[in-house]
C-alpha cells in the first residue's frame, strides 16, 4: 500500500490533485466558519448550482468553464445578498428560486447543444483528477487570492461575523464586507467545484465548521481546527477513493461525516 501511494507522487495529476485539494479545504473551512455562525452555510450550496450552471452552458459555446463561472458566481452571491435584504424573498427561499434555476439552465443547454463531448456527473459529482493544466493555474490563483484577502480583512470580518450591529455602530462597512464574504465563497466554491462536485461541494464548507465547534470554543481555535479537519477529511477521502475505488468527492464527504460523528462524542464525552 505505502509503495501504491508513492508511485502515484510520480504521477502530474496526483501532484495536481493535492495542490487543489488542500487549497480549497482551507479556503473552505475559513469561510466556513464565518457562513455557518452567520447561518448563511446554505449559501454554498445554491452557489454550487449556479456554478454548474455557467459551467454547463460555458462547455456548451465552447467556452472555458471557469472563466465564464467565477464572474457569473460571484455576480449571483451578490444578487442573494441583495435580493435577502431589500426583497419580500428571504433566505432559503431566493436560494432556492436561483440555484434551481441555473442548474435548470445549465441542464439544458447542454441538451440543446447535444451533450455529447460534455461529462454532466464529472460536474456533478467531481472528477478531481481530470483539471487540466491551465484549470489547475487558475484554481490555485483564485485560492491564494481568496486566502491573502481573509488574513488582510480577518479583524474585520470576525466582527460582521458575530455582531453585525455593533460592527455597523463602530464605523465598520458592514455590507461591504458581507458582499466580500459572499464573494469569496463564491469564487471558492467554482475552484471546488471540480474537486466535489455541484452537490457536494457544500459538504466542504460546512461538515468541518461543525465538527471544529464540538470540540472548540474560541472563534480563532474553531478556525485552525476547521482547517486541520478539513486537510484530514480531504487526505483520507482521497486514500478511502485510492482503495475502494470510488469517487473522490463522495469519499471526501464520508470521511468528514466520520469526523464529525467522532466530534459529536467527544463533546458529550468532555461535558461529563
Amino acid at each position: 500500500m505505502i509503495n501504491f501511494l508513492s508511485t502515484l507522487f510520480t504521477y502530474d495529476f496526483f501532484i495536481n490533485a493535492l495542490i487543489i485539494g488542500v487549497l480549497v479545504s482551507v479556503c473552505a473551512a475559513l469561510l466556513g466558519v464565518s457562513l455557518v455562525l452567520k447561518r448563511f452555510s446554505m449559501i454554498g450550496d445554491g452557489l454550487s448550482h449556479v456554478s454548474f450552471g455557467a459551467s454547463a452552458v460555458a462547455l456548451s459555446l465552447g467556452l472555458a468553464p471557469l472563466y465564464v463561472a467565477i464572474p457569473v458566481v460571484i455576480l449571483a452571491a451578490f444578487l442573494l445578498l441583495k435580493i435577502d435584504k431589500n426583497s419580500k424573498i428571504k433566505g432559503d427561499a431566493a436560494t432556492a428560486l436561483i440555484s434551481s434555476s441555473a442548474l435548470a439552465i445549465g441542464y439544458t443547454a447542454v441538451k440543446l447543444s447535444g451533450g455529447g463531448n460534455i461529462d454532466i456527473s464529472s460536474y456533478m459529482f467531481g472528477s478531481i483528477y481530470t483539471v487540466s493544466n491551465q484549470d489547475m493555474i487558475i484554481t490555485v490563483t483564485v485560492a491564494i487570492v481568496v486566502l491573502f484577502l481573509y488574513a488582510v480583512f480577518y479583524n474585520k470580518l470576525f466582527s460582521v461575523t458575530f455582531d453585525e450591529d455593533f460592527a455597523k455602530a463602530t464605523g465598520i462597512k458592514t455590507g461591504f464586507y458581507t458582499t466580500l464574504l459572499a464573494c469569496l465563497t463564491a469564487a471558492t466554491v467554482v475552484i471546488g467545484m471540480r474537486m466535489m462536485g455541484a452537490l457536494l461541494i457544500s459538504s466542504l464548507i460546512i461538515f468541518p465548521v461543525l465538527s471544529a465547534s464540538r470540540v472548540s470554543k474560541c472563534y480563532k481555535t474553531v478556525i485552525i481546527t476547521s482547517a486541520a479537519i478539513a486537510l484530514v477529511g480531504f487526505l483520507g477521502g482521497m486514500v478511502l477513493s485510492l482503495i475502494l475505488g470510488t469517487s473522490p468527492g463522495s469519499s471526501i464527504v464520508i470521511i468528514n461525516l466520520l469526523i464529525f460523528a467522532v466530534c459529536f462524542v467527544l463533546e458529550k464525552f468532555l461535558k461529563k
